[in-house]
């Protein structure tokens, strides 16, 4: 009886989704701190980050964990809750599922492209390893950043944890958003210390949700910046109650800019629809560079990250939570169609390599969207 009840009561260890190049994928965790800039969030401190560089690499070492212990200890109540996943404390062992990049697997020497990633509001890097992992196999150093007091959670050297947490009026989303530009652009001063196999010429940023309008922010203030992805972002920081806010790239940009979106019950991010947010219809007569604007049908918020894969692992999630969190798209396909749509833009404009999908739509839910 004990066997079974503590059979039960046991965590569920997740299977994360296998990548799709052809390399295998080292990654490790860097400190980085600011020196010269005082950190918005706690004034009394020098800004710091922690970031996550993945990578082609030889395929050696043990691979690395979904979230670290104790970020993983720190995270449970917070995923787990009502407002989000709604299962009991303990469901998952965050820390026992694994990704599939390698813990400083020695890196296949080269010099590789580089993307840049920004996640989504209050969201730690680590919610989004697959894609990482995915562009890394396909011949890219992909780096995400956590941007500290403002994620939930953010783990550091020596088991600290700084917590964090906005709130929506107009003045903090500002703050949000200047300070994710600062951290990204400081990111990206400091790779040629992280990696000696970084191609500094071909520089692509991404991100989700606010890291969308990151990325296109960024790339207004930093021309090192070649091309960009927003993943279902509005590009504004109108926050709650305020007026319209549109960022600077809702002026257009005169790089390659793809907005990526999805639903969100009958509503639908694109630049066609403006009930979710008018920034993409502004941005698009505005933008000079190359454009497109590719849609996932059926696809909801969080599955441009891991919950795409991981949720459905998950049987004690309410099925309509889940249709919520992820759409009802089948999350193989959402997963295939997002990892081919980003590596495909980098491909053409990083690495010069033609490709027909933006042409036309070849995987299951993909709409382009004139």
């Amino acid at each position: 009886m004990h066997l079974v009840a503590a059979a039960v009561l046991a965590a569920s260890t997740l299977i994360s989704p296998q990548v799709s190049g052809p390399f295998p994928v080292g990654t490790f965790d860097a400190h980085l701190t600011d020196s010269t800039r005082v950190d918005p969030f706690q004034p009394s401190k020098n800004r710091e980050l922690m970031v996550t560089v993945s990578y082609p690499a030889h395929r050696r070492g043990q691979h690395a964990p979904w979230l670290a212990e104790g970020l993983a200890k720190a995270a449970d109540p917070i995923i787990s809750s009502p407002a989000f996943l709604d299962v009991p404390v303990g469901t998952v062992d965050w820390a026992k599922t694994k990704r599939q990049a390698r813990v400083d697997a020695p890196p296949i020497k080269n010099k590789w492209p580089v993307v840049l990633f920004s996640p989504a509001l209050q969201a730690p890097r680590e919610f989004y390893t697959s894609a990482a992992d995915d562009l890394a196999s396909r011949g890219y150093v992909v780096v995400t950043v956590s941007h500290t007091h403002e994620a939930f959670a953010v783990e550091f050297p020596g088991n600290r944890i700084e917590y964090g947490g906005v709130d929506g009026s107009p003045a903090t989303m500002k703050k949000v958003i200047d300070t994710r530009v600062a951290d990204m652009r400081f990111v990206l001063d400091q790779l040629p210390k992280l990696t000696q196999n970084a191609d500094l010429s071909k520089v692509g940023i991404a991100g989700h949700s606010t890291g969308g309008y990151t990325a296109g922010e960024t790339m207004v203030h930093d021309r090192r910046f070649d091309a960009g992805i927003n993943i279902d972002g509005g590009m504004e920081h109108t926050g709650d109650g305020g007026s319209y806010a549109p960022g600077e790239v809702v002026k257009g940009l005169d790089r390659p800019f793809l907005l990526f979106g999805g639903d969100d019950g009958e509503r639908e991010l694109t630049h066609r629809d403006t009930s979710l947010t008018r920034t993409w219809a502004d941005f698009w007569p505005n933008q000079r560079g190359w454009k497109r604007d590719v849609h996932l049908d059926d696809g909801a918020h969080f599955g441009f990250s891991d919950l795409q894969w991981s949720v459905p692992q998950i049987p004690e999630i309410d099925p309509e939570r889940a249709d919520g969190l992820i759409g009802t798209i089948d999350p193989k396909d959402a997963l295939k169609a997002q990892h081919d749509y980003v590596a495909a833009f980098f491909d053409l404009h990083l690495k010069h390599r033609s490709t027909t999908l933006f042409d036309r739509p070849r995987h299951e839910g993909i709409r382009l969207v004139e």
